[in-house]
Parts: C-alpha cells; sequence; structure tokens
C-alpha cells in the first residue's frame, strides 16, 4: 500500500462560482502538476461534468470520482460521491426532480456551461445550481446510501452552508462517512469546541473554483490502489487502509 494524494471537492466551469478556465481538461492537467492522484467533480447540484472528467482522467493517470456538491433544503452543503456512472445518473435524476427551479441569472451568479474536451460549449444549465433542493439533509443522506454512495457534509467549519451553522449539531441519526473541514483560521479551535466531530473521519479539500485553488488543501489516502471502494475503507479505517491525521 501507499499513500495517495486526493482533493475531493472540485468545482468546474459548470457551478455559477467557478472560473471560466476551469473546464475538466485544464482541471485534470493542472491536478496532473500538482502531483495530485486522485480528484472528485463536485458542481453544485450537478454531475454533468463527471463522465467526461473520466475519460479525460483516465489518459493522464488520474482517479476521478464521480460527484456532487448538494445544497439540501436546510442550506446545508453536502458532498456525494459515487462508484460507477450508472449510480451518478440515478443520483442526478433525484437531483432533477428535487431542485428548486430558479431561472439563472449570468450576469449576477456566472454562467453554467457543459463543455467538452476541446472546451467547446454543448449546453448552457439554465437552472440556477446554487439554489436548494425540495429535500432535508436526511432524506439526501438515504438517498446516497441506496445507491452505495460516500456521503460528507461539506466545511463544517464555515459560518456559512455548514452543518453547524444551520443546525447547530451533527444529527446523530443521519450516517455520515466522514466530516470535511476547511484548513481555516480557528480550525482547531472549532474542532476542540465539538468533541462530537472526534468519532468521524476528517478530510480536507480545496474546494476549488479555480485553477490556482485546485490542490491547495489535499487529504492524503493509504491505500492498496486509488479506487472508490479503497477510498471507503480508508474513511473507515478498514484493513490497513487509512486517511492522514489533521
Amino acid at each position: 500500500m501507499q499513500w495517495f494524494q486526493a482533493d475531493m471537492h472540485v468545482h468546474t466551469v459548470l457551478s455559477p462560482c467557478g472560473g471560466l478556465d476551469m473546464s475538466p481538461v485544464n482541471i485534470i492537467r493542472k491536478a496532473k502538476e500538482k502531483k495530485l492522484d486522485i480528484i472528485a467533480i463536485t458542481d453544485h447540484n450537478s454531475t454533468k461534468h463527471c463522465k467526461s472528467a473520466q475519460q479525460i482522467g483516465s489518459s493522464y493517470g488520474i482517479t476521478v470520482i464521480a460527484g456532487a456538491e448538494v445544497n439540501t433544503e436546510e442550506e446545508i452543503h453536502c458532498l456525494a460521491f459515487f462508484e460507477n456512472l450508472d449510480q451518478t445518473e440515478k443520483f442526478q435524476q433525484f437531483i432533477d426532480d428535487k431542485l428548486m427551479v430558479i431561472r439563472n441569472k449570468p450576469d449576477i451568479f456566472g454562467h453554467q456551461l457543459v463543455v467538452d474536451e476541446n472546451e467547446d460549449i454543448v449546453e448552457e444549465e439554465e437552472r440556477l445550481l446554487v439554489a436548494s433542493l425540495k429535500a432535508g439533509i436526511d432524506e439526501v443522506a438515504k438517498q446516497v446510501a441506496l445507491l452505495n454512495g460516500i456521503f460528507i457534509p461539506a466545511h463544517i467549519n464555515r459560518p456559512h452552508n455548514g452543518i453547524f451553522s444551520q443546525l447547530g449539531f451533527l444529527p446523530e441519526y443521519i450516517r455520515f462517512d466522514a466530516l470535511e473541514v476547511s484548513r481555516m483560521n480557528g480550525m482547531k479551535d472549532f474542532l476542540k469546541a465539538h468533541p462530537e466531530t472526534a468519532k468521524y473521519c476528517l478530510v480536507t479539500n480545496s474546494d476549488a473554483h479555480s485553477l490556482k485553488q485546485l490542490g491547495s488543501s489535499p487529504t492524503g489516502f493509504y491505500l492498496e490502489e486509488p479506487t472508490f471502494q479503497e477510498i471507503r475503507m480508508a474513511l473507515g479505517n478498514i484493513n490497513g487502509r487509512k486517511v492522514n491525521k489533521l
């Protein structure tokens, strides 16, 4: 087994917050330059760039995990990851059924573009992808579990859109595979103030909206190989797989 460097929270140009340089091919090239072994594509409420990013990643020797950053009814951002594209497409159907339909205003929120491997625009998403779902965090978690995915509340220590900022606590009845923590001032003080987080695996990611941010806060995974199931085992500290401690 060996250590692999991963950034599991990356936005593309499809997210309204994503820079226009964040095409799948540019992301993969930058990930290679920064010596990342694993990345996950996690656009807001969309998985439409996952397939192309995986195809491009395979030619560069980079594992690309399909995912999304979901905005729940409580305005909690959560990361959902899936092993294959069939599961990913089923989760996209769930999102499409639950997403509040608000028309995007590109001049305010930014363009939401789907591009191909040549960076040609093939679609512009008209729905505002940062809108919340008509589904609470418990329903989203159940859907991810039903599809054998990985479910991680995002940036729990931020003052907005984190589970603590929105709920004030970690619901015991929801299964979380890990918790994502932002490397920001006061991170360690936050964790000390919330000892209930100690029983969970903690990960950090870049939440990259630009190429410059990519890989800025990676997580190390000790794995046999860089695959979805190996990552799942590492998050559970199973069979010698593990995640580097913060």
